[in-house]
């Protein structure tokens, strides 16, 4: 009997692993969109979920406002903590911490700058790999490969009009960037610098938010921007 309650433990366990993993990969979830993800019944992912909840590993949050018309309040989304995003691998730790401190008070603002933006070089290099050996890919899709690579679990999404947004569900830096805002600015230096045009970080995992995002823009539309704010200079 034992053994047969340690086995009901152990696969409780892996099925809570695989929706903290699910809402990684995908963002913050509602209780129905992860029970059809992962072919469970609504009822064992909301058992797994409450359990989620009081550890700690995840939170309930209100949807955000989408016109809803229909009966009823909007389903709860579920969205990882940081406790949550502890369980899975990160690259980073005190020590890392205590570095850019130290770096902070012997070299400045330039020295975290500097280094941030050599850190940034793997979106460089990754983005030139990626691009040659995959030349399918567009340019938005081949920084979310770049992002993969380095663990951020990141994705592109088709924005109507607009362009594009590049998602990273996760952040292997997240508690380093909290402190030290200068990595994301790198990071969003590099991506556009690649692009050739001008991007917005949305919002960042490192300051409490579900998912970095990061708006593309359509080139066409950032150029009639760009010509716009240029006729309005001239005009001024």
């Amino acid at each position: 009997m034992k053994f047969d309650e340690a086995a009901v433990r152990a696969d409780d366990q892996g099925t809570r692993q695989r929706v903290a993993r699910s809402i990684l990969v995908d963002g913050p979830s509602t209780a129905a969109a992860l029970a059809e993800r992962l072919d469970l019944t609504p009822a064992a992912v909301r058992r797994h979920l409450d359990q989620l909840v009081e550890d700690g590993a995840v939170e309930a949050r209100d949807p955000r406002s989408t016109g809803h018309k229909g009966r009823g309040r909007p389903a709860k989304v579920f969205a990882l903590t940081e406790r949550g995003r502890e369980g899975f691998d990160q690259q980073y730790d005190d020590l890392a911490v205590q570095a850019l401190r130290f770096l902070a008070q012997t070299a400045g603002d330039d020295g975290l700058r500097a280094f941030a933006a050599k850190r940034a070089d793997f979106i460089r290099e990754g983005f030139a790999s990626i691009s040659q050996q995959q030349p399918e890919l567009t340019p938005a899709q081949v920084l979310a490969q770049v992002f993969t690579d380095e663990g951020y679990v990141a994705s592109v999404r088709e924005l109507p009009v607009v362009g594009e947004q590049l998602c990273q569900q996760h952040c292997p830096v997240s508690h380093v960037a909290h402190e030290f805002p200068q990595l994301c600015e790198a990071e969003t230096a590099a991506i556009s610098e690649l692009l050739g045009t001008h991007v917005q970080r949305l919002a960042t995992i490192a300051h409490g938010d579900g998912v970095c995002t990061t708006c593309i823009p359509n080139i066409s539309t950032s150029s009639t921007t760009r010509s716009t704010d240029e006729r309005k200079q001239v005009t001024v």
